[in-house]
């Protein structure tokens, strides 16, 4: 069975940078697109950036120019680089794969989830 697993959230000062994981462990033959969501105390869960595994990348309004999102394909992981971070970026921010193979010959499963890391910025 695949899990994301997540790292790198803390407390940060407003204007500070972290630098989120999420890696994907198991035995996989591939994965489609990855990305992050964040949610904050009584609000929806929100997309935050997405990247495909061609490298083609999708940004939320509210952290372009702001936070990166990378991948390394050979490790299954995904990174979040958050800079310029804003007291509105507190929230659990969560990983996301969209598609993923265990095997060629199988058909994709779909939708997993990490189990959340808290990101919270403060002074």
């Amino acid at each position: 069975q695949v899990q994301l697993v997540e790292s790198g959230g803390g407390l940060v000062q407003p204007g500070g940078s972290l630098r989120l994981s999420c890696a994907a462990s198991g035995s996989i033959f591939s994965i489609n697109a990855m990305g992050w969501y964040r949610q904050a105390p009584g609000k929806q869960r929100e997309l935050v950036a997405t990247i495909t595994s061609g490298g083609s990348t999708n940004y939320a309004d509210s952290v372009k120019g702001r936070f990166t999102i990378s991948r390394d394909n050979a490790k299954n992981t995904v990174y979040l680089q958050m800079n310029s971070l804003k007291p509105e970026d507190t929230a659990v921010y969560y990983c996301h794969v969209d598609q993923m193979r265990y095997r060629w010959y199988e058909p994709p499963k779909y939708d997993y989830w990490g189990q959340g890391t808290q990101v919270t910025v403060s002074s």
